[in-house]
């Protein structure tokens, strides 16, 4: 089980070493280091991203770690396997802007928590989990975010506009997640159609899959680690295209695209689990 390992894969040097942050039981962390960021976002309003959930990850009893997700149903959260593999609870926060004063927060335990069962560490495949909580009552602060009909599983969404939500650090240098929520519009830059150019120039064949959505990042405005988990969502549509999975060790801000688990690749299996579909 490892948590905040900086994932190093033995990639050809014209390829950037994508990143992956998983607890490391091995090695005491402090939760400034799991946390990633929006970087270059704008700071949301209250009620602007009311799907937008905060997880604390309880670690061990010196340290947690902080990840997105998003609520797409009363009683689910739609989160990374990276943030949830291993952890033994999770606190929930729902209808926050301010990081620490959400409208409803919740504990949950691990029982409660679904992992995909192709989740690879190694691969970074199937990156994508589910969390349980008791029913909440909606509000103008905590809303469902729609995902895609299972009719559009193939859409690519490439040169669609989406938008990225989550806390943390705002800038490669920063440190610790930020107080306020941010968020960033960003260019889908190419999907499973595209791959063969992604796998070439940036992380390789064994990374990117067809159910990887990904972004560019033009000016440094980009998700990462600790975003981790987090929505992005189709401007047009309104429905939730991808949560945050990957990006760059050279740091968030460089220019690399960004890596996120497609939600179109996962719709059966969260229907399966949650009863929830479009």
């Amino acid at each position: 089980m490892k948590f905040l390992v900086v994932f190093t894969l033995l990639l050809a040097s014209a390829y950037a070493s994508p990143v992956l942050f998983q607890r490391q039981l091995e090695v005491p962390v402090l939760a400034d280091e799991l946390e990633g960021r929006i970087t270059n976002g704008q700071i949301a309003s209250a009620g602007q991203f009311p799907y937008q959930v905060g997880l604390s990850l309880r670690v061990s009893a010196l340290s947690s770690a902080w990840c997105g997700g998003s609520l797409i149903g009363s009683q689910w959260v739609l989160t990374a396997a990276h943030c949830t593999d291993g952890i033994p609870s999770v606190i929930v926060y729902l209808g926050a802007t301010v990081r620490t004063s959400p409208e409803v927060q919740i504990t949950v335990s691990s029982s409660n928590i679904i992992i995909h069962s192709g989740w690879n560490r190694n691969t970074l495949k199937n990156d994508i989990s589910l969390i349980k909580i008791p029913a909440v009552s909606y509000s103008s602060r905590i809303q469902p975010v729609r995902l895609p009909a299972i009719s559009s599983s193939y859409s690519n969404y490439v040169g669609a506009t989406a938008v990225a939500s989550g806390w943390g650090k705002i800038s490669d240098s920063s440190s610790g997640a930020t107080t306020n929520l941010q968020y960033a519009y960003v260019p889908v830059a190419f999907s499973y159609t595209h791959l063969d150019v992604y796998k070439r120039q940036v992380y390789g064949s064994s990374i990117v899959t067809p159910s990887n959505i990904c972004i560019s990042t033009p000016g440094g405005v980009s998700t990462c680690n600790g975003d981790s988990g987090g929505p992005l969502v189709d401007t047009s549509s309104g429905v939730q295209i991808g949560l945050t999975s990957f990006g760059a060790k050279a740091g968030c801000a460089k220019g690399y695209p960004a890596a996120f688990t497609r939600v179109t690749s996962y719709l059966d299996w969260i229907k399966s689990n949650t009863g929830i579909s479009a």
